[in-house]
Formats: structure tokens, C-alpha cells, sequence
């Protein structure tokens, strides 16, 4: 029985820590760029639940997304990836 009681209590303060990490609650577009070379790019802001933004760069027609600059390598395939990424940062 008291195995039970500390594996519900666990669980509650695993879900507890993961509904107070910082969340997207919105990704708006800002604007069109290209790199030196000649490749297209799309920036983007992401709001977060702590009142936090973070920048995202979308490559390859949208299907690459990044967190930060047009120099970041912190890159996810999936908008909602990167986005919740940005948010955990820092």
C-alpha cells in the first residue's frame, strides 16, 4: 500500500514540474530575409506562458526551424519543437 502512495506522489510532482515549464502561446511572423548567399529564410516570434519571446528562423520552405538567428543551429523539423524549445531556453 505505501508502494502505491509514493509512486501517486511521484507522478503528481513529475506532472507538477512539467505544467510550470514555460509554454508557446503564440508564433507570429515577422518578416522574409535572405542570408548573403542568396538563401530564404522567415523569422518568427515566439511568446511564451512566463511573458518570455524568443526568436525562430524557418529554412527550406518552412521545413527547418530554428531558435534564434540566421546563425543558430539549435533546429527541429517541427514549428511546435522549436517553439517549445525557445521557451524552455535559458
Amino acid at each position: 500500500m505505501n508502494l502505491s502512495k509514493i509512486a501517486a506522489a511521484t507522478a503528481l510532482v513529475i506532472f507538477s514540474a512539467g505544467s510550470l515549464a514555460a509554454k508557446p502561446t503564440s508564433i507570429v511572423f515577422n518578416s522574409n530575409a535572405t542570408t548573403g548567399d542568396g538563401t530564404a529564410y522567415s523569422t518568427y516570434t515566439v511568446k511564451c506562458s512566463n511573458g518570455k519571446k524568443a526568436e525562430l528562423t524557418a529554412w527550406d520552405n518552412r521545413g527547418k526551424w530554428c531558435v534564434g538567428d540566421a546563425a543558430s543551429e539549435d533546429c527541429e523539423k517541427k514549428q511546435i519543437k522549436a517553439a517549445k524549445g525557445a521557451c524552455k531556453a535559458k
